[in-house]
């Protein structure tokens, strides 16, 4: 009796699926190549300050690194905003939707200065941190120049946020491509002094990603002021500190868990350094990979959010599980083709980077080999994590998995790659395993989180 009794439902569980593949895809894949094509503009930055000489590639490495972390911690607070749009779009309230972003583009706007100072302020204090006084010079250059763009990168996440909760992803998509392309003309420009510019050198870097940042929420803006004419996103209207306030209590949990999760990584390549230097090498050649595949489940969590939102916010119960079951079996499987391409055929993936008959690149391919090859279960553990805290985000539930995320990430990842690394002698390896059971930890959670968070949903 027990199996015909579930028959009806497993049938409509099953068209539910079906539907909803395409629905998430179509959020999913213009995403996944605007995240491509964002980071492709950190790995051009990166190739054209190459010719610049060592100086200032280790210049644009710290700062970089540097501006990355604070404006992401910073800006993830915003995230709130998609899964709000997605629940009120979900509910057929456009209005409300408009008012979330509306008070996102208002906080963003509230926390810009003090990202602005932490930048200006933090290029010196690297010295105090022990950092070379050349690198260290050069990265606080590259940082006073970056930090113009702060308005226009705070004003873009929320109105991202706003679209990707909306489902409306291939604007976002052409803005990124048309930025790779701003990125490139302007580098030339003020890093090499061409057409009647100044050559800026390594500053000139940090002009340019202004520019870009600034043209993005410019043309994002004008996307949202001419696309949605009859809400008020970008039009005056009375601020509520309850809607501020909504924002910031589902947003900072947000920023805290992204915090841990790139600490965790910051910390592993200082940790990999003090093993050795070539074996730092091989595990940037590993991690620099893993971050670049990572890129398609990250946009699948994305779309995921959003559509468990509209289901949450339609108070379809089917529609919430089905959407958090095709975003977890997507991701996974993706990360499964990239785990078996790491597995089997990493001298492929380290061709990329370096000359594989150099003699003098010998030691990195063999860290790198190993690194890549421990990565292929990090593939997998990483997919499913980062698509079910995406699931997660769409029911707005994101204070629990901020504490998942740091018992996993840091005791469990941390702690277990220290001891492998340093007490059981794995050195390197020890570090990567350790990664990767942080993530296995932190991923079974989210997911069991998830599956019985939505059981209450009616």
């Amino acid at each position: 009796m027990e199996p015909a009794r579930r028959a009806p439902y497993d049938g409509a569980m099953l068209d539910a699926v079906r539907r909803e593949i395409p629905a998430l895809l179509r959020i999913a894949l213009p995403l996944a190549l605007a995240q491509l094509a964002f980071n492709a503009m950190g790995l051009v930055d990166t190739l054209m300050v190459g010719r610049l000489g060592p100086a200032d590639l280790a210049g644009i490495a710290l700062g970089a690194m540097t501006f990355f972390f604070v404006t992401i911690v910073a800006s993830a607070t915003l995230f709130a905003v998609a899964p709000l749009v997605a629940q009120a779009t979900g509910a057929a309230r456009p209005g409300d939707a408009a008012e979330a972003a509306r008070h996102g583009v208002v906080l963003g706007m509230a926390l810009m200065p003090l990202v602005m100072v932490l930048l200006w302020f933090t290029g010196p204090l690297l010295g105090v941190l022990g950092q070379d006084p050349d690198t260290t010079a050069r990265a606080t250059g590259y940082l006073r120049a970056v930090v113009w763009g702060v308005p226009g990168f705070m004003l873009f996440v929320p109105l991202r946020s706003f679209l990707e909760g909306r489902g409306e992803t291939r604007p976002v998509m052409v803005i990124a491509f048309a930025a790779v392309g701003v990125n490139v003309l302007a580098n030339n420009a003020l890093m090499f002094g061409r057409w009647g510019f100044p050559a800026l050198g390594l500053v000139g870097t940090g002009y340019a990603t202004s520019i870009v940042y600034t043209l993005m929420a410019l043309l994002l803006a004008a996307f949202v002021g001419w696309h949605e004419p009859g809400h008020r996103v970008l039009r005056w209207a009375p601020v509520r500190r309850e809607r501020i306030a909504e924002v910031a209590r589902l947003g900072w949990p947000i920023a805290v868990t992204v915090g841990f999760e790139t600490g965790l990584f910051a910390v592993t390549a200082f940790l990999m350094g003090l093993v050795g230097q070539t074996e730092l090498a091989g595990h940037q050649i590993a991690i620099q990979s893993a971050s670049f595949t990572f890129m398609i489940p990250l946009a699948v969590g994305v779309a995921t959010s959003a559509r468990v939102g509209h289901a949450v916010g339609r108070g379809d119960p089917l529609g919430v599980r089905s959407a958090g079951a095709v975003g977890i079996g997507l991701a996974v499987g993706f990360m499964c083709f990239t785990a078996f391409l790491f597995w089997t055929a990493p001298l492929v993936v380290i061709g990329f980077y370096l000359d594989l008959n150099d003699p003098a690149n010998r030691g990195v391919i063999v860290f790198a080999t190993t690194f890549l090859r421990i990565a292929a279960l990090f593939q997998l553990v990483d997919g499913l994590q980062v698509a079910a805290i995406g699931a997660l985000r769409g029911l707005k539930d994101t204070r629990v998995p901020m504490l998942i995320t740091l018992v996993a990430y840091w005791l469990v990842g941390l702690g277990a790659g220290v001891w492998l690394a340093f007490g059981a002698g794995l050195e390197g390896a020890g570090l990567w395993y350790g990664l990767v059971a942080g993530l296995a930890v932190a991923a079974l959670w989210l997911t069991r989180r998830f599956v019985k968070l939505v059981r209450r949903v009616r």
